[in-house]
C-alpha cells in the first residue's frame, strides 16, 4: 500500500470514544519497547507519527491511526515492562480486552515479538488469549536486522514453537530499520480488509 494520508483520529479509553463507521481495524499488540511505534512508522512511511519512547509503557490509550481513509492501525498499550502500578496495569488490561473481544471492525491483531529473543510468558499469554477468542493474528518478528541472516530461520522456529504458532496465522520477519517485511505485512493486512 502506498501511504500518503495518515491521521491520529483519537486516543481512546472508553468504547464510546471509538471512531464511528466500519473501516477495518488492525490492533498492534506487543511488549513495551518491542518496537510497535517503529513498526507503525515504517509501515506508513513516517519518521515519528507514532511516538517512540525510551521509557517503556508510554502508550496508555488506544491510539487510532486512520490510513488512507481505508483502515485503522490501533496501537494498544504495551504489556510487560511498564513501570506503572498494578491497578493501572489492570485498567489497561481491561481496556485492551474490551476492545479486542468486542470491537466489530477489528480484522486481526498484529502481535509484535522480538526475533532475537524467545517470546516471553506475556507474549505467549497474549497469543493464547487471541486464539481463545478466535481473533486472526499476524505475528511480526521484528529487529531482524539486529541478528545475522543465517540465524533468522532458527530464531523464527524458536518464536513459533514457544508461541505454539498456528499455521493458519500469518508470520512476517521484519525490520523497521531496513523495511524488510513491509510489503509482506501489507499484503497480509490488505488480504484481511
Amino acid at each position: 500500500m502506498q501511504v500518503h494520508n495518515v491521521e491520529l483520529v483519537i486516543s481512546a479509553v472508553w468504547q464510546e470514544q471509538y471512531p464511528e463507521g466500519n473501516l477495518p481495524e488492525f490492533a498492534l499488540a506487543g511488549r513495551s519497547n518491542v518496537g510497535k511505534s517503529s513498526f507503525i512508522n515504517r509501515m506508513i512511511g513516517r519518521k515519528s507519527m507514532a511516538r517512540i519512547s525510551q521509557k517503556p509503557g508510554k502508550t496508555q490509550t488506544l491510539n487510532f491511526y486512520k490510513i488512507e481513509e481505508a483502515l485503522f492501525f490501533v496501537d494498544v498499550p504495551g504489556y510487560g515492562f511498564a513501570k506503572v502500578s498494578k491497578k493501572e496495569r489492570e485498567k489497561w488490561g481491561e481496556m485492551i480486552e474490551t476492545y479486542i473481544t468486542s470491537r466489530e471492525p477489528l480484522r486481526a491483531v498484529i502481535q509484535i515479538v522480538d526475533l532475537r529473543h524467545k517470546p516471553t510468558a506475556d507474549d505467549v499469554m497474549m497469543y493464547e488469549f487471541l486464539k481463545y477468542y478466535q481473533i486472526p493474528v499476524i505475528v511480526v518478528a521484528t529487529k531482524a536486522d539486529k541478528i545475522p541472516r543465517s540465524k533468522w530461520q532458527k530464531n523464527a522456529k524458536v518464536v513459533k514453537e514457544t508461541l505454539d504458532f498456528d499455521g493458519e496465522d500469518d508470520f512476517v520477519l521484519f525490520s523497521a530499520e531496513t523495511g524488510m517485511g513491509k510489503e509482506e505485512a501489507w499484503s497480509f493486512i490488505e488480504a484481511k480488509c
